[in-house]
């Protein structure tokens, strides 16, 4: 059961859920009509929206912008899921559950990307999935996985790790590349580019996850 109610209250904790999607190419322009296309997705509740992205640390990957104006993301269109009954703490609380979940180091194009995040959110929030096409890359990535370079398969939507704090031994790992290992990450570079998105400012905000017991 989702966490949607009924309620007529007009409480501070009534609150429409929406999911607001954003081009990643303007190649979308001409897909979109086709029920296709390369999209980013966050969930807006409360006054504030919620991605997941990607980087290199097993720490949250889930960040809280402002609705509708996810930085280096075009903004197509938000489409509302619901309404739910949950007082802004009870929210931030489940947001932070949800954070220590979805990992930046756990990202994945087909598998576990940003449009999986909302999916997952909308379902125990309202009940509800978000519409098909967002994250139809996907689906057909999963379902000719094969037919797909690697570079493609875990290419992922980077946001930047400097706001996790991080041991020097997690920064010194993630750096410590041989020059061949640097070579191959530039040639998988110019594979990527259409897919990934230009870095992220300090516009965004990563969420704390919760403490687990």
């Amino acid at each position: 059961m989702g966490a949607e109610k009924t309620s007529t209250s007009g409480s501070d904790s009534e609150t429409q859920v929406a999911l607001n999607v954003y081009d990643l190419t303007p190649i979308n322009n001409y897909t979109y009509w086709f029920g296709f296309g390369i999209f980013h997705s966050g969930i807006e509740v409360h006054g504030k929206e919620y991605g997941f992205g990607a980087h290199d640390f097993p720490v949250s990957g889930v960040f809280e912008v402002e609705p509708r104006s996810c930085p280096g993301f075009i903004y197509r269109c938000s489409v509302p899921l619901g309404r739910i009954d949950m007082p802004p703490s009870d929210f931030r609380t489940f947001i932070e559950n949800m954070a220590s979940e979805y990992h930046g180091d756990t990202y994945h194009l087909i598998s576990k990307n940003c449009n999986h995040f909302t999916n997952d959110v909308s379902q125990r929030l309202t009940g509800r999935r978000i519409p098909g096409w967002v994250n139809r890359l996907a689906h057909l990535g999963a379902l000719c996985s094969c037919l797909l370079p690697e570079s493609l398969q875990v290419t992922t939507v980077k946001q930047l790790p400097e706001y996790h704090e991080c041991s020097e031994e997690d920064m010194t790992e993630s750096l410590s590349t041989t020059p061949h290992e640097s070579t191959e990450m530039e040639d998988v570079e110019q594979e990527r580019h259409l897919l990934s998105s230009p870095s992220i400012s300090g516009e965004v905000s990563f969420i704390k996850e919760a403490i687990q017991k």
